[in-house]
Order: C-alpha cells, then sequence, then structure tokens
C-alpha cells in the first residue's frame, strides 16, 4: 500500500489546515487493527450506535474518551493473576487482549450514551447542529433596511 505524503497540503492550506487533518487522520485509521469487532448503525437521521464486541472484558477494562471530534475506545485487562498463569487451554480462540479503537466524529455530534450488556459495548451518539447552523429561509419582500 502507498503512503501519501500530506505536508504540502498543510503548507498550501492557510486557515483551511482542517481538511488536511481529516484525510491524514482517515490515512492514520488504515492502520489500526481489526480487533476487537464493531458494527455502525444509523438509528435514525441524526442518530448512530457504535457496538463493540469485547468479550471477556468489564465495564471497569474499558474505557470511552472523546476528544476533539475523535471517540477513542480503549480496553486494559487488569494483570493477569496467578490463577490465569495455571490454566491450560486446548483451544483458546478467544481473544483478551487489550486494545485500543478510534473513530473521527463529525461535526457537531455528541455521544451520549454508553452500555454494556452480554459482551457487547453500545455507544449511542447524534449529531446536533446548532440553530446558528441552521438553514434559514428568508421570505421575499421582507425589507428590514429603509433608505432615507
Amino acid at each position: 500500500m502507498r503512503t501519501i505524503d500530506l505536508s504540502p497540503l498543510y503548507r498550501s492550506f492557510i486557515g483551511s489546515d482542517h481538511l488536511a487533518s481529516l484525510i491524514d487522520a482517515a490515512s492514520r485509521a488504515e492502520k489500526q487493527s481489526t480487533y476487537p469487532p464493531y458494527n455502525i448503525e444509523l438509528l435514525d437521521d441524526d442518530k448512530y450506535r457504535v457496538t463493540m464486541a469485547v468479550a471477556g472484558f468489564s465495564k471497569e477494562d474499558v474505557t470511552i474518551e472523546v476528544q476533539e471530534n475523535t471517540l477513542t475506545i480503549t480496553g486494559k485487562k487488569a494483570t493477569e493473576d496467578k490463577e490465569a498463569t495455571e490454566r491450560k487451554f486446548l483451544h483458546k480462540g478467544i481473544s483478551e487482549r487489550n486494545f485500543e479503537r478510534k473513530f473521527q466524529l463529525g461535526d457537531h455530534v455528541k455521544v451520549l450514551a454508553a452500555d454494556m450488556e452480554n459482551g457487547l459495548l453500545h455507544i449511542d451518539m447524534e449529531r446536533v447542529i446548532p440553530e446558528a447552523k441552521k438553514p434559514r429561509q428568508i421570505e421575499i419582500g421582507s425589507r428590514l433596511l429603509k433608505n432615507n
């Protein structure tokens, strides 16, 4: 796979380097591992849910953080105790390794809630567009300025 050098974009985008940052983040996202598996659902026009399979992890092992439009989900198992090291597996298909998964959120997307049930982590989000950013319809003939 090719590596794209984005430094010329940073030099030419003055005040618009947000686009270059998004492209850079997207290229980094391709390098993430595929563990743990996840789904992204569209629940309604502006409501989303990320569901992640986190078998073997408890609520205390998983942290969820949002910073500057990036959702980061981290799973860290506590250090193995003596009992876990004495266990002998004939087949070990359930991976309980640490992970970090990042999602780039769109503008005005807010994380509402998170819940864990039956080995699945659910994170609900909603896009809330401020009134100032919503389109307005201007009525024809609604002149406010009067010429003297």
